[in-house]
């Protein structure tokens, strides 16, 4: 039995296939389970409104400062950070609302946090085309994982613990930033870590979005900020890409693995929690293919969000596990919407004080760093490489033109191959 194009099954016994008969991992309310009575279930409860406006919301929010510190250390005008943000939206529209129509499942999408975390420490000085390059290169690379089964069962591969310790060096000195806005404004650094520990004692999953209302408020009634002059809708600056093989090094192949690491492999995790099987290959084409195309306009990648996927993905979004796909189209719609509405809410942040946004930069990757850093420790025998990586890419050292990411990689890599060398010949 199929309902849809690849979504919900159950029939032919497959490899990590939920069978018949077992318990699925999502609880009462699963793909898999028997379908309710379609008289009962409305086709779209308010409660699938609300999921799907909360999760973008959330998701928008809570890193969006990033994205806009991200285009401004590689160069970019206030009009082709405004273009990044509008195609990234666009592609999660497109992509995420195709993907969900297509194979009937609620797939969600983001940008990478932890890529524009890395685009942000950047320190190469690549200059905005040549870092559009590398999102190109970032997305081919996607694309590639996808088509070729062998590239996959390397990345498989990869030492989970080696690409957290990275992740983690990468998202350290934006924490590090928090603190360092003590010197210079302890009132907006105080207020906005009190918000965050008290929010996340009672609402964690929408602690960062009161931090950002609370950081807006703050500079808002201080005067800071005036956006009178900004663009009324989403904008597209498209530039034309450069290509250096150095630049891709650097930062184009750490943002495919950070972004590997820390959204499509949780995202499609995800999905499988709440009972669904999606197909790897199609999604990682899917998904790398809009980040190709939206490059030029400044997309660094579109991927599977992870922990706004939650939202949208469980029986508290629709009870009914056979249309929770329409989940998926709400959400899709709402970035639709915030593509439209991209230009002013970008032109707010690029009108913050620097130390305003690296403050909310800061907030919002406590809880990656904190994930990463338990990832790379988790392991025993993995954990003096990672410890390795994880120091050499915080120290944001370049050498020979490449950045510390790459560095961070090689380090921990040749540490765990030395390892295994010495315990074969003891």
């Amino acid at each position: 039995m199929r309902c849809g194009r690849g979504g919900l099954r159950s029939s032919a016994r497959r490899p990590g296939f939920i069978q018949p008969g077992m318990t699925p991992p999502a609880g009462p309310a699963s793909p898999h389970s028997a379908r309710p009575d379609p008289g009962r279930a409305p086709l779209l409860p308010p409660s699938a409104f609300s999921a799907a406006a909360i999760a973008a919301l959330v998701g928008f929010g809570s890193t969006v400062a990033l994205v806009v510190q991200a285009g401004l250390s590689v160069g970019g005008t206030p009009d082709q950070i405004a273009s990044m943000v509008t195609a990234l939206c666009i592609g999660m529209a497109v992509a995420g609302g195709g993907l969900s129509l297509a194979f009937r499942m609620p797939i969600v999408l983001a940008w990478s946090t932890s890529g524009a975390a890395l685009i942000a420490a950047s320190t190469l000085g690549i200059g905005y085309p040549t870092a559009v390059g590398t999102f190109v290169a970032a997305g081919a690379l996607t694309v590639l994982l996808g088509l070729l089964p062998a590239l996959s069962r390397l990345a498989e591969r990869i030492p989970g613990a080696v690409a957290a310790a990275m992740l983690a060096g990468v998202l350290l000195p934006f924490c590090i930033g928090l603190f360092r806005t003590f010197e210079t404004d302890w009132t907006l650094a105080g207020l906005l870590l009190v918000v965050y520990l008290a929010a996340r004692q009672r609402f964690p999953a929408y602690a960062l979005l009161v931090v950002l209302v609370a950081a807006i408020g703050m500079v808002l009634a201080r005067g800071q900020v005036s956006v009178g002059g900004a663009a009324a809708f989403g904008t597209l600056a498209p530039v034309v890409p450069v290509f250096d093989w150095r630049a891709v090094v650097s930062l184009g192949v750490p943002l495919f693995l950070v972004t590997l690491v820390s959204q499509n492999l949780p995202g499609f995790v995800v999905l499988r929690t709440s009972g669904y099987e999606p197909p790897p290959r199609p999604v990682l084409m899917a998904t790398g293919a809009a980040t190709m195309i939206l490059a030029p306009f400044g997309a660094f990648s579109v991927n599977l969000a992870a922990i706004t996927a939650a939202i949208c993905t469980g029986p508290d979004a629709h009870p009914d596990p056979w249309r929770r796909w329409l989940v998926g189209m709400l959400y899709a719609g709402c970035y639709a919407v915030l593509a439209l509405f991209s230009a002013p809410l970008v032109g707010l942040f690029t009108a913050m004080p620097a130390q305003t946004v690296a403050a909310i930069a800061g907030v919002a990757l406590i809880g990656p760093l904190t994930n990463a850093m338990g990832a790379m420790l988790a392991d025993p025998d993995e954990r003096e490489a990672a410890i390795l990586t994880f120091v050499a890419t915080a120290s944001g050292m370049t050498l020979l033109g490449i950045g510390a990411a790459f560095w961070g990689l090689v380090v921990g890599f040749a540490a765990l191959a030395a390892k295994r060398i010495m315990a074969r010949g003891a």
